[in-house]
């Protein structure tokens, strides 16, 4: 019998998993329905449509994730970094109409100077540091908009966000490189190469992309190695900006293990190694961590 849900609403999509008591996921769905698609009035629509028959009785729901936005079913807030990763007491609870719900949204987090916003990652965090409280370091969350998160006594210190990956896919998708990216593959020595190019020379950056369709037409660059140069570039150029925090620190990867593995590849040739821990476990560690603090 499910015990309680928990959410993990994007921009995209929305995922949910019934709960057991002892913290063990029951069932799993997803659907489209993401924040994006919605106005407020359809969020409580489009949770029964994916979790409707996991509901017996009164349910609590915990929410991450865009789901609390200011475009979201209720606006959440922020906490202010320096702080601890929001926890249940700090969740807003969300108006329904059907009587067998509670919902509760946990907020973001803020960063003053210089400015920066996260929603959904601090949950991932909360849930990394359920599980590794005596964590001192920085944790790397790659994604559309990679988050670099310095930790110490368990609070977020600080953190910098990164849009490499929506980067990787406006260019690949939208720019004049498209034409020379088509198929599957990829080129390890190109990536490495596109790293250190990056790394090294950041102020060369957009010369360095124009290159990568300059070398397509001239030298036949193949689609596999254009790619990852254009990946290796743009990590590359991020790693330049976030030397502070990769450069003599613990460190932790929290992603899939595609694209945690190629900024852990790009950082070992720096010397900075670390492990990585899987974004769904750490998403429900955190939920988890909040449903308990619900009591």
């Amino acid at each position: 019998m499910t015990d309680w849900i928990a959410v993990d609403w994007g921009t995209s999509r929305l995922r949910a998993w019934a709960m057991g008591a002892d913290g063990s996921v029951l069932q799993a769905a997803q659907s489209d329905m993401g924040m994006g698609a919605l106005t407020p009035a359809g969020f409580e629509t489009a949770l029964l449509e994916v979790a409707g028959e996991w509901i017996e009785g009164p349910t609590r729901v915990v929410a991450c994730g865009m789901v609390g936005a200011k475009q979201g079913w209720v606006d959440a807030g922020y906490a202010v970094a320096p702080c601890k990763p929001p926890m249940g007491a700090h969740a807003v609870e969300a108006p329904v109409k059907d009587d067998r719900l509670k919902v509760f949204i946990l907020p973001g987090v803020s960063q003053q100077r210089p400015a920066d916003v996260m929603r959904g990652e601090e949950t991932q965090v909360a849930g990394f540091l359920a599980q590794q409280p005596g964590f001192d370091g920085v944790i790397c969350l790659p994604g559309t908009h990679t988050k670099w998160v310095q930790i110490s006594a368990g609070e977020i210190v600080s953190f910098r966000s990164f849009m490499t990956g929506e980067l990787f896919a406006l260019l690949s998708g939208q720019s004049v490189l498209r034409h020379g990216l088509d198929g599957d593959g990829w080129d390890e020595e190109a990536f490495d190469a596109g790293v250190a190019d990056g790394l090294q020379r950041p102020q060369f950056l957009t010369s360095d992309l124009f290159g990568i369709r300059a070398e397509g037409l001239l030298n036949d660059m193949a689609p596999a190695a254009a790619r990852a140069r254009l990946s290796g570039l743009l990590i590359g150029a991020e790693l330049a900006g976030s030397k502070s925090y990769w450069l003599g620190q613990q460190l932790a990867f929290i992603g899939a293990p595609e694209l945690a593995g190629a900024y852990q590849r790009a950082l070992k040739a720096q010397a900075a190694i670390g492990d990585r821990t899987d974004a769904e476990a750490m998403t429900l560690a955190g939920l988890c961590a909040a449903n308990d603090a619900l009591g």
